[in-house]
This record gives structure tokens, sequence and C-alpha cells, in this order.
């Protein structure tokens, strides 16, 4: 195989990386169950789709404000096309990751002007775990950065450019806007100030002469970004304050870490953790790579945007996502410049070395999957033997093409049958995984759709146990809202209703009510989307009685 792709032929490279979108965002997408995000996400864009709440969103009946509305749009246009299907919901966060890549494609070829490495690091960041996981989940984050990645491409265009193009910082503005309307200040803080403070201390000179087109690029993103702000503010303004002085509470408040916990950055890439590692050993690097400003952008954005993440009082792994986007473009300078050496043969004692520890390493750990499709699936009884066979022969098969690559030095192939192992991961285990973790003993509040007396029925459930777990409206398809059973005017001017409650009606329900009351238990539903030996994730608050309460 060659060890590059021939300029004439760049198209190709367009034609694999989509071939590549589908099986990492789309196939198999349905096969793992909705989780707390997804269906706060997926319960408010229902209300907006079948209540009119577009500029007001709503999510169990209640205002809910924390987020700004712009992918939860997108997820309304999922319902009206497909109601209640997971994989069209999940698909519009596809297209969101879609999109990232592409600008991150874009702008390695900007960066270098070589779209053999442009085309590596946008394969490595395919195969980072976290971008599959988000491209591959309705839920917020993967938009905001999406479009961000858009204005830091057009930024970087307009910043990199002799003269100054106003429609390069027009486009940046309109994305930032796009960011902003997706998850507030977020990319903002976490993405994009650690790219403009890296390219400052690298270019320096690319401000000259452009800060009026950077000025209007921050005008139309406050216009684009600030104007449901706005009007929420006008209509709703004590609900806006409260949400934020909640929200920005819960910055320094909630999930609270030390500074140095994301230490393990590194790890969020997967596979890529070790190169990852060896490619952030700058003074080895500055003297070898081409274009050793491009290299040092993208080192000091990654590590950037984990400082700027460590400032924060509020910690979570995930928050780490902006970080895979500089760490594959540092990751990706690194095999640049193994495929250089391979072209030319011209492999240096170290070089050779670092390439030989990290991608035997790699082929190494690509071994584990044979024997995890034994332990936990075949021996399980979770997988016939013919598909364990054929399986096994497939990842043995890719494992050692793996360790051809690493063997014979040939670092383009290698990025190759990464991906192949990732594609074929993504396609023939995924409905494994999502049957070996999820519950499927007993019925779901989703069973209740299909419960004649159930449809017409508003749905209450038991103040006294606390708030209801979005996971059951999701499944319930129909708003659950609170009542005080001990209220008794509350309970009797709703009748008839269903009652959804950890506990029998009759053990929840005040004698006082009780004697009015006509009770038809329906069932007990296990809404659990963890097995019952997931003892850290199986919880009683998801398992409820539902009963018909009627008065007699």
């Amino acid at each position: 195989m060659a060890e590059n792709f021939p300029p004439t032929h760049r198209k190709w490279h367009w034609l694999l990386l989509f071939i590549v979108f589908g099986f990492t965002f789309f196939v198999h997408n349905d096969a793992l169950f909705v989780d707390l995000m997804e269906s706060r996400n997926i319960v408010t864009a229902r209300e907006m789709v079948y209540d009119g709440h577009w500029l007001l969103p709503t999510m169990n009946g209640e205002i809910r404000l924390e987020k700004p509305p712009l992918p939860t749009w997108g997820a309304a246009l999922a319902e009206l096309v497909s109601p209640d299907n997971i994989a069209v919901q999940r698909a519009m966060a596809g297209l969101a990751a879609v999109l990232l890549v592409c600008f991150f494609y874009l702008f390695a070829c900007r960066l270098t002007q070589n779209r053999t490495y442009a085309l590596v690091s946008a394969l490595v960041l395919c195969t980072t775990y976290n971008v599959v996981l988000l491209g591959r989940t309705a839920t917020w984050d993967i938009y905001c950065h999406a479009f961000m990645m858009g204005a830091v491409y057009f930024l970087f265009k307009g910043w990199h450019e002799r003269a100054c193009r106003y429609s390069s910082f027009i486009y940046a503005g309109i994305f930032m806007g796009l960011s902003f309307l997706s998850k507030g200040p977020v990319s903002f803080y976490a993405l994009l100030l650690p790219f403009a403070v890296a390219y400052w201390l690298v270019y320096r000179s690319g401000f000259r002469g452009k800060w009026a087109a950077l000025l209007l690029a921050l005008v139309i993103a406050l216009v684009i970004g600030a104007w449901w702000y706005v009007y929420i503010y006008v209509y709703h303004p004590e609900s806006s304050l409260f949400v934020f002085h909640k929200e920005s509470s819960s910055w320094l408040n909630y999930n609270v870490r030390p500074w140095y916990y994301y230490w393990r950055f590194f790890l969020e890439t997967g596979i890529w953790a070790v190169f990852l590692l060896t490619a952030l050993v700058y003074p080895y690097w500055k003297k070898r790579v081409e274009n050793p400003k491009a290299y040092a952008l993208v080192f000091c954005w990654t590590l950037l945007v984990v400082l700027f993440l460590s400032f924060l009082p509020e910690k979570k792994y995930r928050y780490l996502f902006p970080c895979l986007i500089p760490a594959a473009l540092t990751v990706g300078y690194l095999f640049w410049y193994w495929i250089q050496q391979a072209r030319r043969r011209t492999w240096s004692g170290s070089a050779k070395k670092l390439y030989l520890f990290n991608t035997l390493l790699a082929a190494t750990v690509s071994l584990l999957i044979p024997a995890a499709l034994y332990w936990f699936l075949f021996k399980e009884g979770e997988m016939s033997p013919v598909h364990f066979i054929l399986l096994t022969a497939l990842f043995v098969a890719l494992s050692v093409a793996l360790f051809v690559a690493a063997a014979k030095l040939r670092p383009l192939f290698f990025v190759l049958a990464v991906t192949a192992l990732f594609v074929a991961a993504e396609s023939f285990l995924l409905p494994y995984v999502g049957l070996q973790v999820a519950n499927d003993e007993g019925s779901t509040l989703r069973t209740t759709r299909q419960v004649e007396a159930l449809k017409p029925l508003p749905f209450y459930y038991n103040a006294a146990d606390g708030e209801i777990r979005m996971e059951l409206v999701y499944d319930a398809y129909k708003k659950i809202r609170k009542m005080d059973l001990n209220d008794k005017k509350a309970v009797t001017d709703v009748l008839p209703f269903v009652l959804v409650s950890r506990r029998k009606a009759e053990e929840v329900i005040p004698d006082s009510i009780r004697g009015e009351l006509d009770l038809q238990w329906v069932g007990l539903y296990d809404n659990n989307r963890w097995q019952k030996n997931n003892r850290r994730r199986y919880s009683p608050e998801f398992i409820n009685h539902v009963t018909i309460v009627r008065r007699k």
C-alpha cells in the first residue's frame, strides 16, 4: 500500500472519510439504551413539537432554560420526521459530528498544506472513543464544538491570509453564534480561547490590520448567539435569572475536583493515548517535524485546553472532549513525520524505536478483543459458535495487520488498519454490547403505551418519592407530573389519573382519601437501563408501580 495519496486523487480522501463517517456515527446507532442526558433532550424536543414550545422549552411540563435551544430544535425536527425514533435522533448528533470532522480536515489542510496529514489526523479523531460516543448520542455537546470548529477554521483562514478578507470573519462569526446558541459559552472557553491564545503565542502577526474584521465577527456572533437569551430575559426575567444563578453556582460548587484532576487527559484518546504522550515531547519533535510552527500551535492548543479546563472548579472527564480535537492534530504530526521517514527510507534510530514501541503496544492491545469475545459473549452464551469463529478470525486478522504495519514500518497502513478495526467493532460488536449491558428483564413504562385504558389519562408521580427520573418520562411518551398525595383537593381535582409510585398506591395514598377512590393496579415496571448485577448503576428508583386512580 502506498504511504501517500497522490494530490490529484485527493477526492478519495473525502470518499474514505464519508465511508468512515457512516460506520462511526450511524451504523447500529440505536444499539445502546437511551441515557439520562438523551432523555432530557428528547423529552424537551417532544414538547416543542406537540405543545408548540419552540422558544420557551419545557421538560416534563416545567420550563427548561438551562440549555440553549438549537440542538433541541434539531431533535424536534427529527421527531417531526420520524416520531419516537432514537436512531434518527442520534443521527442528528451524527450529522454534527460529521460537520466537526469535515471542518477539522479542512483546518488541518490549511494548517500544513498537506492532505495526507489532514487525512491521518481526521482518522485519528474518528477513532477516538469520546468522539465516537458523542457522535452517537443525542445530547448537546457535539453541536457547540462542531460549530466552533467551523469558526476556528475560518478564523485561522482569515488570520493567516495576507489580505484581510471579511468573508472569512463573517463565516467565523456565524459559526461562533451557532455554537453559543447550542451550549452558551462552553466552546468559547474550552476550544476557541485556547486556540486564540496558542495562535498568538506562535504566530503573533496574524492580527495586524484585521481587528475591524474580527470585531465584525464578534458582533455577528453576538447577534446570532444572544437573541434567544434576550428574548427569555425580556419575557421571562425571573426564570432566566434563576437559571443563570443555578448554572453559575453549579460551575463553582458542583462536582468540584482538585486542579490536577485532568492529569490523565491523554487517556481520553483511547487507543492513541501513548501516541499522544509521545507526540507531546516538544523538545524532541520541534527539531524534526516539517513546519515546526504548525506543530507548536497544535501542541500549545492541546495543553491550553487542559489548562483552562483545570481552572474551573467543576470537572468531569467528558468535559475534556474539546481537548481531543487538537490532540488528534498533534498525533497526526507524529504519523506525518513517520510517513516521511518511511517514504524517504531515512528512519533514524530513535524515530524507529518510538514508532515500534507505540505501534506494537497498540497492536498487542488489539488482541484483547478476541479474548473479550470469548469471555464476555461466547462463554456467557450471548454469541453463537459460528459468529464467534467468524468474528474471532476477523479481529485476529486485523490485529495481524497492525503487527505487520508496525514491523514493516508502514505508518499510514497502521492508521488505516486501526480505522478498519473500529469499523469492524462498530459493525459487528455494538449490537452485542447493547445486549450485554442493557436490562432486558421485565417490562418498562414503554409498554404502558399499548394499554388502551392508560392512553387518555394524565400521569402523576408521588412527590414523596423525589423528582421523577427523566428516563421514565421518555419511556412513557407523556408528561408525568408531580402530585402531593396528602393534598386531597389536588388528588380529587384531576380524577381519573394514573399514579406512578415506588410503593403500591394503597400504601402511599392516605387513609383519609383512599376510601373515596377506586385503585386499579396495572403492573410493576422496571426502567433500569443496566442489568441487576451492576450494583453501582442498578437502582430501585427506576422500579415503579402503575395504578389507575378513579372515583368510586
